[in-house]
């Protein structure tokens, strides 16, 4: 039997009336929740407001066509030479159950970089399945939805490592996988871990070993142990082995009476207990989750089961005396052979830490990660509200997220000592998608998530029932069957904007009531920019802009085009054309000011675009206004 919590863990039981700090000490307690295998466009890609399959920047490769023209050969089909994205459930029936219990392909370190093809990321049909290139609708993720964009969601959350389940908890928890060259293997000569190895010593391959096991150096709960922060690992015994502690050497050799056994690596605090801890209001400061695996959503486990679990998570924490002081970070380990259409944002070649030669001899001098992008969104009350977080992140993010607010309540010496320096310098520490200054404490509408079937002794068996009941689970590929319109479905909407912008949307940058506008659609004349009324719903097409990277896709400054014409804005607010951009494109630095200031739209080294009042823009002022921006998807 679990010990009593609030003895336990030592944590007092607090109020609900809302704190009034003034930013990152606010919180209390943090959840981290982690499950596993699905990427980010297979499950939002279709999303209104996010970079989904409307992405006005999506890659063009030197073959003319861009990332969504998988390579289709004559192995898999005579009919076409490419595979579109395409919506699994397409032949309607019971599709939208079978699917559920699919298997898409290999979450393998060699998979996804043959996938990868050297950044072209256009192998996912012929060096994964065609199934990888799949993705579902709401009406197949309803809950899911529901609760990331009831919150903010991140669509630039990166999984850690281009490679499977182990290597992404291990950086999750200690922010290495101990490459070469990276602080936890300065020398060099220890095995980087790439894939799921757990039996003791070295893996090797043609370059030398690799995934050498058990692991040994310092995770972030040895932080806290020494801060004095109090932490648990919640799980259940039927924890698919998710749990990364159980990897390293530190904890298979604690004592059974230390703290990194009990709270660490034990089986003494449930997931129920987690339940009832945040019912009583004595949650420990930080909590990390580790599901059941029938409720994973590791294919072929079903996202409608993981539904259910992540429901109880959620519905404990928001109805939690302790919410208005809680934060509940959800993400996914690995992608589980899904693909996706952003290339990875990764480090330059030969960034010490994070590049190795392919241990396996197939691929020569690579990046570890940060990989594909996979689902993540954040449940607080500062976070509320349906916004799009755009920030590049991976699963370091948390680990910086954690010790900002350590800091941020007093405590030093907060930083992990793994973590490889690139990470730490490029890789977003979340703290922009919360807004302190207009915290939001209303809970949400969620629908209700279907109760996971069980067997006659109470274990789940959802996924045995879907594959006796469906003995096909993948839907026929319709090749030579697509449209790019058809193919790139997504949904009318849009989500304002928090966080440094990244390429990938449409977006409408608005000021009190007035939105930035291109008056006409003469692509091939010359205008000012202007402003007009905004609309609440943030559909008008001259209204709509994006943002293209020119200095880099870390300065922060960018070129500006019309949506309506693709015009660039120039100096003085010229709307100049597209074939002159290269001459007369101004590039703005556009700067996120934080807890509901919006953005400032400043020249480069020059003066501000602001809004004076009475439908008058002025492209020479001196000082910044806040203007909000929406990411918008429609179709016109």
């Amino acid at each position: 039997m679990a010990i009593t919590l609030s003895v336990a863990l030592g944590i007092a039981a607090l109020g609900a009336s809302p704190v009034r700090a003034a930013g990152l000490e606010q919180i209390e307690h943090v959840v981290l929740f982690m499950q596993e295998n699905r990427a980010f466009n297979h499950y939002f890609g279709t999303m209104a407001g996010v970079r989904g399959f409307n992405d006005p920047n999506v890659q063009i490769n030197s073959d003319g066509r861009s990332v969504w023209y998988q390579v289709v050969d004559s192995s898999l089909s005579n009919e076409t030479d490419y595979l579109l994205p395409w919506y699994l459930n397409y032949l309607g029936g019971n599709w939208s159950e079978a699917t559920q219990c699919m298997v898409a392909g290999s979450n393998a370190y060699d998979a996804n970089h043959a996938a990868l093809n050297g950044d072209l990321n256009n192998h996912w049909a012929t060096n994964n399945t065609p199934w990888s290139w799949g993705y579902f609708k709401r009406e197949d993720l309803p809950v899911h939805f529901a609760m990331a964009e009831a919150y903010t969601i991140n669509d630039m959350y990166q999984e850690g490592q281009i490679t499977a389940t182990n290597p992404n908890r291990v950086t999750w928890v200690s922010g290495s996988i101990n490459a070469p060259g990276s602080p936890t293997n300065l020398n060099g000569t220890g095995g980087v871990y790439i894939d799921n190895n757990e039996t003791p010593g070295c893996e090797t391959g043609p370059d030398g070993l690799y995934s050498c096991y058990p692991l040994t150096w310092e995770t972030t709960f040895e932080v806290y142990e020494r801060l004095n922060v109090s932490w648990q690992v919640w799980q259940n015994t039927d924890n698919f082995d998710d749990n990364p502690n159980a990897w390293f050497e530190q904890y298979q050799d604690a004592p059974t009476n230390s703290s990194l056994h009990i709270h660490g690596d034990s089986f003494q605090y449930t997931l129920d207990d987690f339940i009832s801890a945040a019912a009583n209001g004595t949650l420990p400061q930080v909590s990390i989750i580790v599901g059941q695996e029938e409720l994973s959503e590791h294919p072929p486990w079903m996202p409608k089961d993981g539904a259910w679990l992540q429901q109880q998570i959620f519905d404990a924490v928001v109805n939690s005396p302790v919410y208005n002081s809680t934060v509940l970070i959800i993400s996914y380990d690995e992608t589980g052979g899904f693909g996706d259409s952003v290339t990875p944002f990764h480090s330059p070649a030969g960034t010490q830490g994070e590049w190795i030669e392919d241990p396996l001899g197939e691929f020569g001098q690579v990046y570890t990660g940060p990989g594909f992008r996979v689902p993540s969104w954040i449940v607080s009350p500062w976070t509320r509200g349906g916004r799009v977080f755009t920030e590049r992140c991976d699963h370091n993010s948390q680990i910086l997220f954690v010790e900002k607010w350590l800091e941020a309540k007093g405590y030093n010496d907060v930083e992990l000592s793994g973590m490889a320096t690139w990470r730490r310098e490029n890789m977003c520490d979340l703290v922009n998608a919360f807004d302190f200054s207009n915290p939001d404490y209303s809970i949400p509408s969620i629908p209700a998530a279907e109760v996971p079937h069980t067997d006659s002794d109470g274990n789940f068996d959802g996924t045995t029932l879907c594959e006796a009941t469906y003995t096909t689970q993948t839907p026929p590929v319709p090749y030579g069957n697509q449209t790019l319109e058809d193919s790139l479905f997504f949904e009318d909407g849009f989500k304002e904007v928090v966080g440094a912008l990244t390429e990938g949307r449409y977006l409408t940058f608005e000021i009190d009531g007035f939105a930035l506008t291109n008056p006409f659609s003469d692509a091939d004349g010359t205008g000012l920019i202007s402003i007009s009324q905004a609309t609440s719903s943030h559909e008008s097409e001259n209204q709509r802009w994006v943002i293209h990277y020119s200095q880099g896709e870390q300065s922060g400054i960018f070129q500006i085009s019309s949506a309506l014409d693709g015009r660039f804005i120039g100096d003085f607010g010229l709307l100049v054309p597209a074939s002159q951009q290269a001459e007369l494109a101004a590039d703005f630095k556009i700067a996120f000011l934080g807890n509901g200031g919006g953005y400032s739209l400043q020249y480069d080294g020059g003066n501000f675009l602001t809004v004076l009042g009475d439908e008058v823009l002025d492209s020479a002022a001196s000082t910044a206004d806040g203007f909000q921006i929406y990411s918008v998807s429609y179709h016109n």
